[in-house]
């Protein structure tokens, strides 16, 4: 339960939904007649620019976190508000809030809790003669009693979120190629080669008969190359992920207040 005290130090506090996902941070606040904090807008999407109203029913503080017992989607599609906009908020619109997060809405309330006063950043927002609904919250205002006036200006809040960019596969095919290697190969030759009768050859000579017909075959020997193919393998491939920093500009519109003094005597001061 968020009690009255609390509520200075829930001003752009992370807000959390029930599944522990961060849904944005907290913009302004709205209390009761009693001055118990009702009602929380949360700044969402890019850069903070849409408020969605989350009810503080059952909300906790876990350190730095404001949790609430709803999940981000509900959140994000609860009707947005312009926190800015100095306006009462309509029982028919809080009737549809109630609706959105399924709570029960009757007369009961609108008498007792449902007279809601809207506290922003800077204090009440509220006249005495306005009349007793849920107002918006606005910044800016001075608080009653009060002869400071304060300035603010909002500031981009940038977060980053992981998304797939891409895919990378391998994949293995088989072709075809023609390769060629020279291979030295031998082969035999015929050489005719004649001797004169010597004394070393005289008796191999005349061995024989003196004439006769004959015939002597040699057998001739070449090489041939023989082509086969083996399967080794030669390398191994894989695919690795690598994280490589770098800087991106991002821009976006942001709101200040400028404040303009008059003085006696003194020229038209703009602070801010």
């Amino acid at each position: 339960m968020i009690t009255q005290e609390q509520i200075p130090t829930l001003y752009e506090r992370d807000v959390f939904d029930r599944d522990g996902d961060r849904v944005g941070s907290v913009g302004a606040m709205w209390s009761d007649s009693a001055g118990r904090p009702t009602w929380a807008s949360v700044r969402t999407g890019l850069f903070g620019r849409n408020e969605s109203l989350v009810p503080l029913d059952h909300a906790e503080l876990t350190g730095d976190r404001l949790v609430v017992p709803f999940d981000k989607a509900q959140i994000k599609d609860a009707p947005n508000i312009d926190a800015a906009a100095d306006e009462p908020l309509a029982d028919a619109e809080v009737e549809m809030l109630y609706r959105h997060y399924d709570m029960s809405w009757d007369e009961s309330f609108r008498t007792a809790g449902g007279s809601a006063q809207a506290t922003g950043e800077y204090g009440s927002i509220m006249d005495e003669d306005m009349p007793a609904t849920t107002a918006r919250a606005a910044t800016g205002r001075r608080a009653a009693g009060d002869d400071a006036m304060t300035r603010s200006e909002e500031r981009l809040n940038v977060h980053t979120e992981k998304e797939q960019v891409g895919r990378a596969r391998l994949r293995k095919y088989v072709v075809t190629e023609q390769q060629q290697i020279t291979v030295p190969v031998m082969h035999e030759e015929v050489r005719l080669e004649r001797e004169p009768i010597t004394a070393a050859n005289r008796d191999a000579a005349y061995s024989g008969p003196a004439i006769t017909e004959s015939e002597h075959e040699v057998t001739l020997h070449a090489e041939r190359p023989v082509v086969t193919t083996e399967t080794v393998p030669v390398e191994r491939v894989r695919l690795g992920k690598e994280t490589v920093a770098e800087e991106r500009t991002v821009g976006g519109a942001v709101r200040k207040e400028h404040i303009e003094a008059e003085l006696p005597d003194e020229p038209r001061r703009t602070i801010g």
